[in-house]
Order: structure tokens, then C-alpha cells, then sequence
């Protein structure tokens, strides 16, 4: 039997995945699903759901996996994992652009396409041959959370689709066209950090706080003349 390990840090992923698994009912095929220990709290009501420190473990991993499923798991492969077993990565971004964190929001500002990806993962973050990708549109209403939700259904779009030949090894894989960009959480944090006597035109600064603007999180920032920090978000509401 092949034992597949999936590893998330997000719920709504673990639950869509399941239900892909189960539907396949695939008598061949075992999924054990497993979050990372610093997302262990927010799996408390999911006994389905086992905790797995990837960086210390992998060594068992490779001894009892055939292969391993990363997605939305917010830690980086060890270099001796991906070269033993297949690691496939289903990240919610566009490869080559805009790899690495919150890629929706640097896709909103640069403008770069972006959608969903599977790939193969090697030593470099979100790097690697390419098996499917989806892309999506970004529209002049869109936030960071509502691109996140379209990445994310075009994600288990791909994996519905993928599912056999992920399992199987069926798949054709191909390189990225270019090495593309990488953005890292610094980056991120300098977006949020505002500079409201930076210059530019209304839609760039729009963009910028859309980009930014996630549901209920706090990302974008600025000091008052007091030195008090304000958060700010907008919101946008598409005329029907």
C-alpha cells in the first residue's frame, strides 16, 4: 500500500483534502495528515490530525512514506527529505512569480500573474518542476483574503484533478521558464509598514492597502505624530 503524508497548517485545506481522499476511495492509497507543532492548537478537535516536526522527524519519514504532500505547511523541507523520497508542494502562488510568503500580495502590487501551482520541491523554496498550474484574475475589487480564497480554490481544483497521477507517478513535470522572484516575510514586513509621505498615484496606493487588507488580520500600519501605531484596511464593495 502506498502511505501518503500530507502536511498542513490549515484547516480548511486538511478538511477539502479529506474529502478528496475519501471520495477517490482509493483501496491502495493511505493518507496520514499531520500539522506542524507550532499549528497543533488550532487541530485540537481533528484526533485525524497528528503532530509532525518535519525538521526533526524526516529521517521516519523517509523510512515510512512513499511520498509526501506539502501544502500551506509553513515550514522548509530539510534538503535530505526531498532528495530521498518525492515531496510534492501544492503552493498558492504562480511559479516562477512571486515565490515565497503571501505571494497574493505582492501579485496585487507588481502586478505578475498569479494562480495555483503542484510542483516537485527541491533544496530552494517553492522551486522546482512544475506538474499543473491554474491561473486566476485579480480584479480592481479584490483584497488579499478574497485572491487567497480564488488561489485556494483553484488549489483543490488542481489536486481533484492531479489526485491519481500525484498517487501514481503518472505526471509529466516541467521546468520553470525563469527563476522567477522571491519575497520573504521581510519583505512583507516592510510593505505593511506604511510611509504616508510616500509619493505615487491614487490606484498604487489603493493597491498597496487592498494588498494588505485580509480579513480581520492587522498588516498595514502607520505612526501618528504621536507616535501611536494605526492599523488600516479598506474595504471594497463591487457595484452589481
Amino acid at each position: 500500500m502506498n502511505r501518503v503524508l500530507v502536511l498542513t497548517d490549515n484547516i480548511n485545506v486538511f478538511e477539502r483534502f479529506k474529502k478528496i481522499y475519501q471520495k477517490k476511495n482509493r483501496l491502495d492509497v493511505e493518507f496520514c495528515f499531520f500539522c506542524s507543532p507550532s499549528s497543533e492548537e488550532m487541530f485540537l478537535n481533528h484526533h485525524d490530525v497528528n503532530v509532525l516536526d518535519i525538521k526533526k522527524e524526516y529521517l521516519n519519514v523517509i523510512d515510512n512514506y512513499s511520498l509526501v504532500i506539502s501544502c500551506h505547511c509553513k515550514k522548509i523541507f530539510p534538503a535530505d527529505l526531498v532528495n530521498s523520497i518525492r515531496c510534492i508542494n501544492i503552493h498558492p502562488g504562480l511559479n516562477p512569480y512571486n515565490r515565497g510568503w503571501y505571494p497574493q500580495v505582492f501579485a496585487i502590487n507588481n502586478k505578475m500573474p498569479h494562480g495555483a501551482t503542484i510542483h516537485l520541491m527541491d533544496e530552494e523554496i517553492d522551486h522546482g518542476e512544475i506538474i499543473a498550474q491554474e491561473e486566476i484574475s485579480i480584479e480592481s475589487f479584490d483584497t488579499s483574503l478574497t485572491v487567497y480564497e480564488k488561489v485556494l480554490d483553484a488549489e483543490i481544483s488542481l489536486f481533484d484533478e492531479y489526485y491519481d497521477h500525484i498517487v501514481d507517478e503518472t505526471y509529466s513535470s516541467k521546468k520553470m521558464i525563469t527563476e522567477g522572484n522571491y519575497n520573504s516575510i521581510r519583505d512583507f514586513a516592510t510593505l505593511c509598514n506604511l510611509d504616508i509621505n510616500k509619493q505615487g498615484t491614487l490606484k498604487e496606493h489603493i493597491d498597496l492597502l487592498r494588498s494588505l487588507t485580509h480579513g480581520e488580520y492587522q498588516n498595514a500600519y502607520f505612526y501618528s505624530e504621536a507616535g501611536v501605531k494605526i492599523y488600516i484596511s479598506v474595504n471594497l464593495n463591487r457595484c452589481n
